[in-house]
Protein backbone atom coordinates (compact mmCIF):
# COMPACT_ATOMS: atom_id res chain seq x y z
CA UNK A 1 0.00 0.00 0.00
CA UNK A 2 1.06 3.42 -0.96
CA UNK A 3 -0.19 6.79 0.42
CA UNK A 4 0.20 9.94 -0.95
CA UNK A 5 -0.78 13.65 0.59
CA UNK A 6 -0.98 16.43 -1.67
CA UNK A 7 -1.25 19.81 -0.32
CA UNK A 8 -1.74 22.95 -2.59
CA UNK A 9 0.50 26.18 -1.32
CA UNK A 10 -1.71 28.44 0.27
CA UNK A 11 -2.44 31.31 -0.75
CA UNK A 12 0.74 33.72 -2.12
CA UNK A 13 1.20 37.43 -2.38
CA UNK A 14 0.33 38.96 -5.80
CA UNK A 15 1.13 42.51 -5.20
CA UNK A 16 4.69 41.82 -4.72
CA UNK A 17 6.93 42.44 -7.68
CA UNK A 18 9.02 39.23 -7.87
CA UNK A 19 9.83 36.44 -9.96
CA UNK A 20 6.98 33.73 -9.71
CA UNK A 21 9.27 31.03 -7.84
CA UNK A 22 10.03 33.61 -5.45
CA UNK A 23 6.26 34.85 -4.57
CA UNK A 24 5.98 34.41 -1.09
CA UNK A 25 2.15 33.76 0.98
CA UNK A 26 -0.08 36.63 1.77
CA UNK A 27 -1.32 36.52 5.47
CA UNK A 28 -4.35 34.48 4.80
CA UNK A 29 -2.23 32.27 3.03
CA UNK A 30 -0.19 31.90 6.63
CA UNK A 31 -3.17 31.60 8.45
CA UNK A 32 -4.85 29.03 6.22
CA UNK A 33 -1.51 26.64 6.44
CA UNK A 34 -2.06 26.87 10.42
CA UNK A 35 -5.65 25.78 9.95
CA UNK A 36 -4.92 23.17 7.55
CA UNK A 37 -2.07 21.92 9.05
CA UNK A 38 -3.42 21.94 12.69
CA UNK A 39 -6.71 20.14 11.58
CA UNK A 40 -4.87 16.89 9.81
CA UNK A 41 -2.94 15.17 12.65
CA UNK A 42 -5.71 11.74 12.27
CA UNK A 43 -5.22 11.90 8.98
CA UNK A 44 -1.89 11.69 8.33
CA UNK A 45 0.32 7.97 9.12
CA UNK A 46 3.16 7.69 11.29
CA UNK A 47 6.16 7.84 8.98
CA UNK A 48 6.28 9.74 6.12
CA UNK A 49 8.82 11.90 3.95
CA UNK A 50 7.68 15.48 3.04
CA UNK A 51 8.51 16.52 -0.43
CA UNK A 52 8.58 20.28 -1.81
CA UNK A 53 8.65 22.36 -4.54
CA UNK A 54 11.30 25.03 -3.88
CA UNK A 55 9.18 28.04 -5.06
CA UNK A 56 9.14 30.09 -1.53
CA UNK A 57 4.80 30.27 -1.69
CA UNK A 58 4.99 26.09 -1.35
CA UNK A 59 8.50 25.90 0.35
CA UNK A 60 6.70 28.10 2.99
CA UNK A 61 3.60 26.32 3.09
CA UNK A 62 5.48 23.27 3.39
CA UNK A 63 8.04 24.96 6.52
CA UNK A 64 4.45 25.65 8.40
CA UNK A 65 2.90 22.18 8.21
CA UNK A 66 6.17 20.38 9.32
CA UNK A 67 6.41 22.70 12.37
CA UNK A 68 2.80 21.56 13.42
CA UNK A 69 3.04 18.21 12.59
CA UNK A 70 6.14 18.17 14.41
CA UNK A 71 8.61 16.85 11.58
CA UNK A 72 12.06 18.45 11.42
CA UNK A 73 12.05 20.87 8.78
CA UNK A 74 15.68 20.19 7.86
CA UNK A 75 14.41 16.69 6.32
CA UNK A 76 12.17 18.27 3.64
CA UNK A 77 12.91 17.64 0.87
CA UNK A 78 13.12 20.54 -2.44
CA UNK A 79 12.29 18.99 -5.81
CA UNK A 80 12.81 21.11 -8.62
CA UNK A 81 10.28 18.38 -10.63
CA UNK A 82 7.81 19.91 -8.58
CA UNK A 83 8.11 22.95 -9.26
CA UNK A 84 4.97 22.20 -11.88
CA UNK A 85 1.75 23.23 -13.12
CA UNK A 86 1.22 19.71 -15.46
CA UNK A 87 -0.27 16.82 -13.67
CA UNK A 88 1.89 14.68 -16.04
CA UNK A 89 4.97 15.84 -14.70
CA UNK A 90 3.73 15.63 -10.81
CA UNK A 91 3.22 12.31 -11.94
CA UNK A 92 6.24 11.23 -13.18
CA UNK A 93 8.13 13.27 -10.15
CA UNK A 94 5.78 10.70 -7.81
CA UNK A 95 6.63 7.50 -9.64
CA UNK A 96 10.19 8.29 -9.69
CA UNK A 97 9.92 7.46 -5.58
CA UNK A 98 12.12 4.73 -4.18
CA UNK A 99 9.49 1.94 -3.32
CA UNK A 100 10.81 1.82 0.51
CA UNK A 101 8.77 5.26 1.31
CA UNK A 102 5.20 3.79 2.13
CA UNK A 103 3.86 7.61 2.36
CA UNK A 104 5.00 10.77 0.63
CA UNK A 105 3.64 14.53 1.67
CA UNK A 106 3.78 16.71 -1.63
CA UNK A 107 4.06 20.52 -1.28
CA UNK A 108 3.23 21.81 -5.32
CA UNK A 109 0.72 23.72 -7.38
CA UNK A 110 -2.05 23.75 -9.18
CA UNK A 111 -3.44 22.82 -11.88
CA UNK A 112 -0.94 19.86 -11.24
CA UNK A 113 -2.28 19.07 -7.94
CA UNK A 114 -6.82 19.15 -9.50
CA UNK A 115 -5.63 17.15 -12.43
CA UNK A 116 -3.39 14.51 -10.93
CA UNK A 117 -6.32 14.25 -8.14
CA UNK A 118 -8.91 13.98 -10.62
CA UNK A 119 -7.08 11.40 -12.36
CA UNK A 120 -5.87 9.26 -9.62
CA UNK A 121 -8.71 9.87 -7.13
CA UNK A 122 -11.99 8.70 -6.83
CA UNK A 123 -14.12 11.94 -5.62
CA UNK A 124 -15.06 14.10 -8.04
CA UNK A 125 -12.81 17.62 -7.26
CA UNK A 126 -12.91 20.91 -9.48
CA UNK A 127 -10.29 22.29 -7.70
CA UNK A 128 -8.07 22.09 -4.79
CA UNK A 129 -8.34 25.19 -3.59
CA UNK A 130 -5.03 26.81 -1.84
CA UNK A 131 -3.76 24.99 1.39
CA UNK A 132 -6.25 21.93 0.42
CA UNK A 133 -4.70 19.00 1.23
CA UNK A 134 -5.94 15.34 -0.26
CA UNK A 135 -5.29 12.25 0.81
CA UNK A 136 -4.73 9.12 -1.56
CA UNK A 137 -4.03 5.66 -1.37
CA UNK A 138 -2.63 3.00 -4.03
CA UNK A 139 -2.98 -0.42 -3.68
CA UNK A 140 0.33 -1.39 -4.86
CA UNK A 141 3.80 -1.78 -2.97
CA UNK A 142 5.75 0.12 -5.86
CA UNK A 143 5.32 3.44 -6.52
CA UNK A 144 6.05 2.98 -10.56
CA UNK A 145 3.05 1.46 -10.57
CA UNK A 146 0.57 3.63 -8.95
CA UNK A 147 -2.87 3.40 -10.96
CA UNK A 148 -6.70 4.07 -9.71
CA UNK A 149 -5.93 5.50 -6.37
CA UNK A 150 -8.43 5.53 -3.74
CA UNK A 151 -9.64 9.54 -2.27
CA UNK A 152 -9.53 8.65 1.67
CA UNK A 153 -9.95 12.43 2.85
CA UNK A 154 -9.90 16.38 1.50
CA UNK A 155 -9.84 18.87 3.89
CA UNK A 156 -9.77 22.89 2.87
CA UNK A 157 -9.49 25.71 4.83
CA UNK A 158 -13.33 26.68 4.12
CA UNK A 159 -14.16 23.14 5.52
CA UNK A 160 -12.34 24.41 8.95
CA UNK A 161 -14.16 27.75 9.15
CA UNK A 162 -17.44 28.65 11.10
CA UNK A 163 -20.04 29.18 8.60
CA UNK A 164 -21.42 32.65 7.88
CA UNK A 165 -24.63 33.42 9.08
CA UNK A 166 -27.16 35.13 6.71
Amino acid sequence: MKNLILIRHAKSNWDMPVKDIDRPLDSKGVADAHLVSLNISNFVPNKYVIWSSPAKRASDTATIFAQNLHYPTDSIVYKGALYTFDASQLEEAITSCESNFTTIIVFGHNAAITNFVAKFGTIPIDNVPTAGFVSLEFDTNNWKEIRNGKTLKIVTPKDLKPKKKC
